[in-house]
């Protein structure tokens, strides 16, 4: 019961992050920006408020992947639905794609799946954790000084600054500790981050590659 409450506070919380962003994009267009620019500043603030706490808060309050998997599945089906509707989240959700939709799909997948093959909570969100909080100021970063959604290369270097401890301090708690393949995980996670294939957006790439890496060196064992 207590698993399925601290489930329900955490989806009650991202929900009211999807709605509260509809202050802050009221503020930036009554301050003259662009509609644009305000929806993807609010889509990384959603990123970093939502998916990074949420991410956080998994190995603390869960002790299986199962209630994050069916909650961020659920959320999937939410973004989903807004888009297919019509009735879209306009301050973050645009009709010209939906990597929102991507986003959630991503994040429950890789924290259930990286959970259940790495058998440690911490690890398994180490690639949320640099779709949420590393790509999320990566677009401000590129918003503020590019002044449009760009995959210009100074974004990557602010999400490097930010990954690169993530996975480090990651890695170095793993059981063996393997702080380099956390290191080398944070960097191929910025490496594939400018990259879009169709409909194989930065946030499937993100969380794939990252996942990969750290399954390789858990496989491998830890690099000297």
């Amino acid at each position: 019961m207590s698993q399925f409450l601290w489930a329900l506070l955490l989806s009650l919380y991202v929900l009211g992050i999807l709605f509260l962003t509809r202050l802050p994009y009221r503020w930036m267009l009554a301050r003259g920006m662009e509609p644009i620019r305000a929806v993807y500043y609010n889509r990384k603030i959603v990123h970093m408020a939502a998916g990074g706490v949420g991410s956080l808060a998994v190995p603390l309050v869960f002790t299986s992947p199962w209630l994050p998997l069916i909650s961020g599945l659920l959320l999937t089906a939410l973004t989903w639905a807004t888009h297919q509707s019509g009735w879209r989240f306009y301050w973050f959700q645009t009709p010209e794609n939906r990597n929102d939709v991507k986003f959630a799909l991503m994040w429950a997948l890789s924290v259930s799946a990286l959970w259940w093959l790495l058998n440690d909570p911490w690890l398994a969100i180490v690639p949320a954790l640099y779709m949420a909080f590393g790509d999320g100021v990566t677009g401000i970063a590129r918003n503020a000084l590019i002044r449009r959604r760009s995959k210009n290369l100074i974004g990557n270097v602010f999400m490097l600054l930010v990954c690169l401890p993530i996975g480090y301090a990651a890695g170095l708690h793993a059981q063996p500790a393997m702080p380099l393949w956390g290191v080398l995980s944070a960097l191929v996670a910025t490496a594939v981050e400018p990259f879009e294939f169709g409909p194989i957006d930065d946030n499937v790439l993100i969380t794939v590659a990252s996942s990969l890496t750290l399954l390789l060196g858990l496989w491998l064992g830890p690099l000297y």
